[in-house]
């Protein structure tokens, strides 16, 4: 994979001075229950491998934790980056989770996207190949990522004994209904993720997230899904 030799640095920064501009967005969760149950809005983020941590941040460089996420061992990091997608736009502040992976993968809502000129399909995490890329920033180096960047597909964290009381198996779909006093919905194709270390968890993107007022919804539940499963890309 390219590592960013192809670019010249100074015209990096030259389009960084262009192009930049306003803060950051934080990185907010808001979440709801329903029982057991826990629906959390995934924040636009990345997930860098050992190499591109390296030249992004130095030789020596380690993730630093800066809060504990839902599931176990994961993490959201100090370190952040900027992404210039091909509109010459720019995305400050993007949110390294950790810990590190095998390949660097970028998660993106369908706004974020649009206003990087990024056409980025909807994939489940790690089913990247073909995918666009965009050069990402650090205050080490750059990466010139040839692909990787997708709007996640939404899925349900299960563990063993949650997936035989949902009655599903790894890779079949239900469906969200969201109860809301003004704008209750379901949202469909919920896919389904089981293994031994998992808690029972839904990520949903924050435009999703957005459009069902998820952090005033009065009870979420999973349900059968009313279709079959449809196919994991687009």
């Amino acid at each position: 994979m390219p590592t960013g030799t192809a670019i010249d640095s100074a015209r990096v920064q030259r389009l960084v001075a262009e192009i930049a501009g306003g803060q950051a967005r934080p990185f907010a969760r808001p979440s709801v229950r329903g029982s057991r149950l826990v629906v959390n809005t995934s924040a636009r983020h990345m997930h860098v491998s050992p190499e591109h941590l390296r030249i992004l941040f130095g030789p020596d460089a380690e993730l630093t934790p800066m809060r504990r996420l839902y599931q176990t061992g994961q993490f959201a990091s100090e370190q952040t980056v900027d992404l210039i997608g091909p509109r010459r736009r720019l995305l400050k502040g993007l949110r390294i989770l950790g810990p590190v992976r095998p390949a660097t993968q970028i998660e993106l809502a369908f706004s974020d996207a649009i206003n990087l000129g990024i056409d980025a399909p909807v994939r489940m995490s790690g089913d990247t190949a073909g995918t666009p890329g965009a050069i990402v920033l650090g205050p080490a180096g750059h990466v010139e990522l040839g692909e990787g960047i997708i709007r996640a597909r939404r899925h349900v964290h299960m563990a063993l004994d949650d997936a035989r009381e949902y009655g599903v198996n790894h890779g079949d779909a239900l469906d969200l209904v969201v109860e809301h006093p003004t704008c209750p919905i379901v949202l469909e194709q919920v896919m389904v993720r089981v293994h031994a270390d998992f808690k029972l968890e839904v990520h949903i993107d924050t435009d999703e997230g957005n459009a069902c007022d998820l952090s005033h919804a009065t009870a979420v539940r999973l349900r059968k899904a009313s279709r079959p499963v449809a196919g994991v890309s687009t």
